[in-house]
């Protein structure tokens, strides 16, 4: 899919939400939920794609600055509804509460063929926890906390400032949001310790996991520079994401300076000098790559002061 090349880029806040109302069409709407939180409908298909996120997070991931979900209401003919929010808040505001009630009172969702609910983080909380509006919708949570309630999640002690929200209220814990849904797709970094946590109170028949292995909690980062947030929504909103088309379009990320940086500092943990001088040597056989070449040297140090040395890697200097 291509990205929104002729929509403007947008730097601010006020931008950005400027771009998403200008773009709402005929029956689209609008509207400030309360100081934290806005909501944007751009009438479009009858495919619904509904989005989380924290503007902050929208204007970082990519260079244009502009949501994810734009691309599809633009190239698709999606409709979007996209939730924005000014603060670590975690949707957590009984005026965000009320705005789905008010959906769910007026039939909203009954009215699209497909439903679609993406968010990552924070967003992936969210997506998860409203998901119970529409029956049957898809989920897609990358890296999302379950909860972050302190009877439940006392364990995670990364977000500080979200202990002073309640979790315990409605919308609140993912895994039971998510028993309606059609499909569940929680992408994660197992080696996250914390996140993969998370995503393993996320059970059921409908529950998939898919693993994305030394992304850490750059999981929709990384997936956007890889040219594949895109392609992963898309397949996820249309039924098509089982394990082995993800898997195989992860491959991509053999390629991605974040992933064989990644696994660098794993084999590092490892403490193995043959393991990293393999990988290394791997890594180089297909780019250049300085810090691979001089991690390989030290590696091959190691081996030869063990008299572990094999002889093809005597060639690899």
């Amino acid at each position: 899919m291509d990205e929104a090349a002729e929509i403007e880029q947008v730097a601010t806040a006020t931008e950005l939400l400027d771009l998403l109302g200008s773009e709402t069409g005929t029956g689209g709407f609008q509207r400030d939920l309360d100081a934290r939180h806005s909501a944007s409908f751009l009438a479009r298909g009858p495919q619904l794609l509904v989005t989380f996120e924290k503007i902050d997070d929208t204007l970082s991931l990519r260079d244009s600055g502009i949501p994810v979900g734009m691309d599809f209401a633009e190239d698709k003919n999606w409709s979007l509804l996209h939730i924005a929010a000014q603060a670590d808040s975690w949707f957590r505001s009984p005026e965000v509460y009320a705005f789905f009630d008010e959906l769910v009172d007026d039939a909203f969702f009954e009215d699209f063929d497909r439903v679609t609910f993406y968010g990552s983080g924070m967003g992936g909380y969210a997506a998860a926890a409203f998901s119970v509006v529409a029956p049957g919708a898809t989920v897609l949570a990358i890296s999302p906390q379950a909860t972050l309630d302190i009877e439940r999640a006392g364990w995670d002690d990364r977000f500080a400032a979200a202990r002073r929200l309640h979790f315990g209220d409605r919308y609140g814990y993912e895994p039971d949001m998510i028993e309606g849904a059609g499909a569940a797709y929680i992408l994660y970094d197992p080696h996250a310790q914390l996140d993969a946590v998370h995503a393993s109170l996320f059970r059921g028949p409908n529950v998939h996991r898919l693993k994305c292995r030394f992304l850490q909690s750059h999981v929709a980062w990384s997936l956007n520079e890889m040219g594949l947030l895109h392609r992963i929504i898309e397949a996820a909103a249309g039924g098509n994401l089982p394990e082995h088309v993800f898997y195989g379009l992860l491959r991509a990320r053999r390629d991605h300076a974040r992933y064989l940086r990644n696994m660098l500092f794993h084999m590092d943990d490892l403490n193995d000098p043959f393991l990293t001088a393999l990988y290394c040597s791997h890594v180089l056989s297909r780019m250049s790559a300085p810090a691979f070449r001089r991690r390989l040297n030290l590696s091959i140090d190691s081996l030869e002061r063990q008299g572990r040395l094999p002889d093809w890697l005597k060639k690899g200097r």
